[in-house]
């Protein structure tokens, strides 16, 4: 089969789509394949140079912005891409995970792993997609959103009805990019501030201290839960790319009970947000309580990324869970 994999892009997490990416070919190529890299902020990338596109691997923090990125549409114009039998989406945040190249695929008639527009841009978006989760009975925490231009919210507002701490973030970002815990109101301004840099919403969201838990789908099925234990108090941009700065559990140590009610939700958060093909669904265990966090349309995909060790864990090794990813999303 042709396969474009798309990777790269201008976003804070270009790094890690890059690593996403790599992996995806590498795994395609061994179950004989013939596959092509695009980087959308750059173009095809011929396989004498594909080394080139991360010499140093994933840094402990985000890359500055691409300068001078290709304009999305000439994507259209990348032959090794309107040859392909489908686009295998590697990419974090921004363009490639809100909902705007799934859209550009589809007016070009190219067929693409993961979400379509709508369920991309609404799990992108974390106030949209909180609002469907609560209207749809999966538990989530109380928060508000500080708007551009002036990132205006209450203290009191803040104080009283999400409650100190408080996790301040990026609206629509992921691999916890600018995020910050506060703990008292005076540090709220700086908080919103730098969380700022990375989106026109900053989501200011009740903290809650517990067991980091996600689930990963797969089709219609929810693979095993894998628990994240970060070495140091949370679980941001250095802890999940810095080697050794957390320990991961699958399937995590849980009652079967639970296990089930995370799945079950999982499921839930992935059919209401208008999700397909796969995601990760993220939550917290708080004294006994689940809390869903957020969804990831195009989650990591390395082999040891988070989703490929749930499949593991049912017997997917990570070859051919990107092959299965790639031949059911032509159905």
């Amino acid at each position: 089969m042709k396969i474009a994999v798309l990777m790269g892009g201008t976003s804070a997490e270009r790094e890690v789509s890059l690593a996403s990416g790599a992996a995806i070919v590498k795994a395609l190529r061994e179950k004989g394949h013939e596959v092509a890299t695009v980087d959308t902020a750059r173009g095809f990338v011929s396989p004498d140079q594909e080394a080139s596109l991360l010499p140093g691997g994933v840094h402990s923090a985000p890359p500055a912005a691409v300068e001078q990125a290709l304009p999305l549409v000439e994507l259209g114009n990348i032959p090794q891409l309107r040859e392909a039998e489908i686009a295998f989406l590697a990419l974090h945040g921004g363009d490639g995970e809100d909902g705007t190249i799934q859209a550009l695929l589809d007016v070009l008639g190219i067929r693409y792993t993961g979400s379509g527009p709508l369920g991309s841009g609404i799990a992108m978006d974390k106030d949209v997609s909180k609002r469907l989760l609560r209207d749809s009975q999966v538990p989530t925490l109380p928060w508000r959103v500080a708007r551009a231009p002036d990132f205006a919210y209450d203290p009191d507002t803040i104080e009283d009805l999400v409650g100190l701490p408080c996790i301040v973030k990026p609206s629509r970002q992921g691999s916890s990019v600018g995020i910050h815990i506060v703990n008292d109101r005076s540090e709220l301004e700086a908080a919103v501030r730098d969380a700022a840099q990375y989106d026109t919403e900053v989501m200011i969201e009740r903290f809650a201290k517990g067991r980091e838990l996600t689930v990963g789908i797969l089709g219609d099925q929810a693979l095993p839960p894998v628990e994240i234990r970060p070495k140091k108090g949370i679980y941001d941009y250095e802890s999940k790319y810095t080697p050794g700065m957390t320990e991961y559990l699958c399937p995590a140590p849980l009652d079967e009970e639970i296990v089930s009610q995370l799945q079950a939700y999982a499921l839930r958060a992935f059919k209401v947000l208008k999700l397909r093909g796969y995601a990760r669904i993220d939550f917290i265990l708080a004294k006994e309580q689940l809390w869903c966090l957020e969804a990831n349309t195009l989650p990591g995909m390395t082999a040891t990324s988070l989703l490929p060790k749930g499949a593991n864990a049912i017997g997917i090794a990570f070859p051919e869970l990107c092959e299965r990813i790639a031949t059911s999303s032509l159905k």
